[in-house]
This record gives structure tokens, sequence and C-alpha cells, in this order.
């Protein structure tokens, strides 16, 4: 997807609300667990429920993979049950030497048909570099995130800055604001004016609105650029909101909810 079709859906559906699919055999609602897939069954009805509201989904990898071939299978599904003109997000956090990368690009890219995927910087640009080769395809880069021990590297002081920053310099030239975007938690919102001196025109996304507790218009304030530039998560606040047979309907209402704030710090912001 390029990023003028990524606006495109933003300026459409007035949002830009991610729906996350970490979708855990253990937290569905029980009534799911005899059918075949239940995962499956589960995001397929999720889906249905919030695409009109949602510009991307993105499913957390792990939550798949740990279900072995089973898990594979019913990702697989969901990707390709996803609309073709919804941005997909798979949420894999690789990152490994050239070679590595290379068969991880081509596993999502290629063989899962996700849109993008995002990626760990720690080892550099030989381990980044592979992911930016496909057309239309995005990296996002991790940056700063929203858990506690996001503390003990990216904080770090060093040359007078803190490491997030070098990380961020160092990277936007290995990619563009049309192939590159970078994760930013919604619980920092204090750092994204400096984060959008130094990246002003790519795209956050933007993990921790709802069940972590951060604030949306604090996140659009600070974030939000005159082409948004913000995809903005929530996964256990919508999918997870009832555990009984309304859970589709449930998730319905809680992203028309975000939806509806959306457009109007849209209207506000940009």
């Amino acid at each position: 997807m390029t990023r003028t079709e990524l606006f495109d859906q933003i300026k459409l559906k007035q949002s830009f609300l991610c729906v996350g699919l970490d979708t855990d055999i253990n937290k569905i609602p029980k009534h799911l667990l005899d059918l075949e897939d239940p995962i499956f069954e589960f995001n397929r009805q999720i889906i249905d429920a919030t695409k009109e509201f949602a510009i991307a989904y993105k499913p957390n990898i792990a939550f798949y993979e740990a279900m072995g071939s089973r898990g594979w299978e019913s990702l697989e599904k969901t990707v390709n049950y996803i609309p073709k003109d919804i941005f997909t997000i798979a949420d894999a956090k690789r990152g490994d030497i050239g070679n590595t990368s290379s068969l991880y690009a081509r596993a999502f890219f290629e063989k899962m048909n996700f849109d993008s995927v995002t990626v760990a910087p720690y080892m550099g640009v030989d381990s980044v570099s592979p992911f930016l080769q496909f057309e239309n395809k995005w990296v996002i880069l991790l940056a700063v995130t929203s858990n506690e021990g996001g503390k003990d590297f990216q904080f770090l002081q060093t040359e007078g800055q803190p490491l997030y920053k070098h990380v961020l310099s160092k990277s936007s030239l290995w990619g563009t604001p049309d192939n590159l975007m970078y994760v930013v938690g919604a619980t920092r919102p204090e750092y994204l004016t400096e984060i959008r001196a130094i990246i002003p025109h790519h795209f956050l996304l933007v993990p921790g609105i709802g069940a972590q507790g951060g604030n949306l218009e604090a996140v659009c304030k600070f974030g939000m650029n005159n082409t948004c530039g913000l995809i903005v998560n929530s996964a256990r606040g919508i999918i997870y909101k009832s555990d009984g047979k309304d859970f589709a309907e449930a998730a319905h209402f809680e992203a028309k909810l975000l939806q509806e704030e959306m457009k109007n710090l849209m209207g506000k912001y940009m």
C-alpha cells in the first residue's frame, strides 16, 4: 500500500484507528472453542464489526506462533480476509543479520502479503535494509516503546542526547516517509514534539491507547501532522470489550467511539 492510498483511507473514514488482533485462545468467548478454527472465527467477526472504522489491522505474531502450525494457518486466513484497502501490520519485531532479515521480509511480504512489519533497529542498517527493498511495503521501526523496560536503553544519554534520538536520526536516512514508519508508545506523548522535530513527515504507529492508558488527545496534539501521520492501535480495549456472544457488537461500539473521537481530533489538529 502506498502512502497516498493510506492517507486516502484516513480521509475517507475520518479515522486513524488500527485494531490489534492480539487474539488469545484463552480469552476469546467460550462458545467459539467448539469451532474448527476459533481464532479465525473470532478475528473474522471482529474484522466485520470494525472494518468501517479501522484503517489498519495489526496481528501480534506471537499469539499465532504460540499455537504452532494451526496458529499460522489462522493468521494466514485472517490476513487474506482483511479487505485489501485496509493496511496490514505484522507485529513481529524482527531484526537479524542481513540474509536472515531477507528471509523474514520474504515471509511477511511475499508469502503472507502483509503491507508492513515491525522491526527492531538494534543491529543496524544491514538488518533493516532488506525489508526496505520491497515496493509499496513498509518497515515500522521501534523507536520509543510503552513498556517500562523501554527506559533501560532507549533513554540512555549518549553524545548529549538519548539513544532513541540517535536511532531516529540515523535510521531516517535508510528509508523515506514512503516506506518507513516508527513505533512511538502512547504512554510517552511528552516526547512527541522532539520526535516530530527529527522526523516531521513519517507515520507513527502508536500503541498504548485504551487498556494501557494512553491519552489520545495528547498524542494528536503533539504527534499529528498535515497528513495525519498517526496510526493509533487499540487491541484489548476493542477485541475483548465483551467475552460473551455479543463480543463483535461490543467491539463495533468501542471502535465507533474511537473513530468519532479521532474525527474530532483530526478537525482540531490537522
